[in-house]
């Protein structure tokens, strides 16, 4: 996963007038760098109190034919990636570590399996479409828990109802959504675009469509860049 900030970015102060901040977050749910980068993300956009984020939480797959059972997670990163057994117990270390820095628990033991994130997705979308402000979010950060922090199955439809209404949205709409095919289409033309526009790995943070900041960077990183987008955008 790409880990760089676009750039096209350039380095300046940032103004202090409030200023629209569009943020599409291009991500998987079984992403660990996408958790990281929304919590750095958060973290970022709070010591920028002149800024008015509105994040957008856009689809991604990883692994989009992963069957129903999903795959045995050692078995799958070893052939997708080729790394080795120790490999992967550092990569999961340095993921641990780089989620406690912004308070997010990763508990690597109960994540065993890695699963299809299609009905996820769809949800994200309904979410998004009829949920109140911020349920998106709500939703996106509940379930990442799900997957990361209590090694529940994404692709389980009592899973994702259990996340809607943690996230405080209806719990019998989302239950009507994953017993339907609704948002489908959307969700697969949404991944077409963002594909098409050169999304090649997650998370990918693009900023009032046109600044790409690539990678579960740390906050700092999103602070400069994005203090660096609002200067640019007040400039011009």
């Amino acid at each position: 996963m790409s880990s760089s900030v676009s750039s096209s970015i350039s380095s300046s102060d940032s103004s202090a007038a409030p200023q629209p901040l569009r943020i599409d977050f291009v991500s998987d749910v079984s992403c660990p760098w996408c958790a990281i980068g929304l919590k750095s993300l958060e973290t970022a956009l709070a010591r920028l109190p002149g800024a008015a984020p509105e994040i957008h939480f856009q689809p991604f797959e990883l692994n989009p034919d992963m069957g129903k059972d999903g795959q045995d997670i050692t078995e799958h990163i070893t052939e997708k990636y080729g790394s080795t057994p120790a490999q992967q117990e550092q990569s999961r270390e340095m993921i641990r570590q780089r989620g406690a820095a912004v308070g997010f628990t990763f508990a690597m033991d109960k994540r065993g399996r890695i699963y299809n994130t299609f009905d996820a997705h769809r949800l994200l979308h309904w979410a998004e479409e009829e949920g109140a402000p911020g349920a998106q979010r709500a939703l996106k950060h509940a379930l990442f828990e799900a997957y990361f922090t209590n090694g529940e199955d994404p692709s389980a439809h009592d899973v994702l109802l259990r996340a809607a209404e943690r996230a405080g949205l209806d719990g019998a709409g989302a239950a009507a959504v994953l017993a339907s095919d609704r948002y489908a289409d959307e969700v697969r033309t949404l991944e077409g675009f963002w594909q098409q526009a050169g999304v090649r790995s997650v998370p990918a943070i693009v900023i009032n469509q046109r600044h790409l900041i690539s990678g579960g960077q740390p906050p700092e990183v999103f602070e400069q860049a994005l203090r660096d987008i609002l200067a640019k955008e007040a400039q011009a």
